[in-house]
């Protein structure tokens, strides 16, 4: 029993780094899937855009062209 539970360790461990690496690659902003603070009403500065969304969907659209 040992043995699995060390193997299932190391699989989730490597899946976690795998999708923690895409996210840092991928270089895109995180965003709230409900909107974030701009949804609760709380006026807080984005340190990416500076409080502009345009800028931060022009860096979207930049990270998705080929290099």
């Amino acid at each position: 029993m040992l043995p699995t539970v060390l193997v299932a360790i190391v699989v989730f461990g490597v899946l976690f780094a795998a999708m923690a690496i895409g996210v840092i690659v991928s270089n895109k902003p995180v965003k709230g899937s409900c909107g974030g603070l701009g949804a609760s009403g709380l006026d807080a500065d984005c340190k990416i855009c500076g409080g502009d969304p345009v800028r931060c969907d022009e860096q979207a659209s930049d990270s998705a062209r080929p290099r």
